[in-house]
């Protein structure tokens, strides 16, 4: 059976460059200065002259144009300093998506949110989490390697994000993709297959050996959360599984997936939201951690109408692919223009789809600053 992974590739990109476009359209030039530009020029007089004033009237003249004039300049100066901003291939440094370059938005992080309950993670500390399926080369660094190879590998990645950041301790987790989007409508004409139970319980055996939590995420097709979730129960009455949703899979208008790029309304990530908190009371649970990836503008409709609980911490995770400025261009116009809670960031291992990769230090300097790393 085909799955969605041989779409990808086609898929990502285009939909990434599209989403984009629009955002760049608006503001690639670079965000005018706050302050207006002033500037001596020649002065002519046809007065008759004048009669010369006295030595002490000169001198006191001459004193309150010195103190005017330095009043004026000190205030130029000021104004002059004011960081600009801008978006685009040519922003480098000062791109609106990282802290203090000029941006308006920076004022709205962190947004306002209940109080953390004990056992939350966030936002004490930031989730490093490796992504795919097991039976996919093509679907994430969860597949690409042997299991041992691959923890090796997630070992080294939570040392390094420790080291840069030791004020927000780095937390393993595996991000299994427990429902994928299918090419083909399968038995029930729903186009997406359900991972049988032996394959999650290996992946959650992988996380456990490596003190790691673990997300199952759905990507539905033309099914829905409502049906999805009560199947994932199992799972995640467990304290340290979690939930990821996919909205690029969730084909409300009966497309076939991977023919365009879905969409998930505020009513079904509220949806979600409930349903997990109904688990942590029905289990006496600490707070569960919801993913959502993002990387088009209608990918999350009514983004403010998003309802906030504190048995849930919502994650907005910026999904997608693209050179660094591109990428930070998209967290500009999708996680930080409209905040939700806490912010991801998504990491491609291949050259085919980051090139050249995103630093560690430049997705620190992001603001609002990602606690939840996705490696793909």
């Amino acid at each position: 059976m085909t799955t969605i992974a041989s779409l990808l590739p086609a898929l990502r990109r285009p939909a990434l460059m599209l989403a984009v476009a629009g955002a760049l359209f608006a503001s690639q030039t670079a965000v005018p200065s706050a302050h207006a530009q002033s500037s001596d020029g020649a002065r002519t007089s046809a007065q008759p002259k004048a009669k010369a004033p006295s030595k002490a009237k000169a001198k006191a003249a001459s004193s309150k144009k010195k103190r005017s004039a330095g009043k004026t300049a000190g205030a130029a100066d000021t104004t002059k300093k004011r960081p600009v901003g801008s978006l685009g291939p040519s922003s480098g440094d000062r791109h609106l998506a990282f802290r203090g370059t000029g941006s308006d938005l920076d004022s709205l992080w962190p947004p306002a949110m209940p109080a953390a309950l004990p056992g939350s993670i966030l936002p004490a500390k930031r989730i490093i989490a490796y992504y795919g399926n097991p039976r996919s080369v093509r679907m994430g660094i969860l597949g690409e390697f042997a299991p041992d190879e691959m923890l090796r590998k997630l070992d080294a990645e939570v040392a390094e994000w420790k080291r840069l950041d030791p004020q927000h301790p780095a937390q393993p987790a595996l991000h299994l993709i427990a429902v994928v989007a299918a090419g083909d409508k399968g038995f029930d004409g729903k186009y997406r297959n359900r991972m049988d139970s032996t394959l999650i319980e290996k992946v959650y055996g992988w996380a456990k050996s490596r003190n790691a939590i673990m997300f199952v995420d759905v990507q539905v097709g033309l099914s829905t959360l409502q049906d999805e979730l009560p199947r994932l129960e199992r799972f995640l009455k467990r304290p340290d599984v979690h939930l990821g949703i996919d909205p690029e899979f969730s084909m409300k208008d009966g497309t076939r997936p991977g023919k365009k790029i879905g969409t998930y309304d505020a009513a079904d990530i509220n949806y979600a939201s409930r349903y997990l908190a109904e688990l942590v009371d029905k289990y006496k649970l600490p707070p569960k951690v919801l993913v959502i990836h993002r990387f088009t503008q209608r990918g999350v409709t009514n983004a403010k109408s998003i309802r906030l609980d504190p048995k849930v911490q919502i994650v907005m995770h910026m999904d997608g692919f693209g050179p660094p400025y591109l990428k930070r261009d998209s967290y500009y116009s999708y996680i930080k223009k409209e905040p939700v809670q806490f912010a991801g960031w998504k990491q491609f291992t291949k050259a085919k789809n980051d090139k050249p990769r995103t630093s560690r230090e430049e997705i620190l300097r992001l603001w609002p600053q990602p606690l939840y790393i996705q490696i793909q």
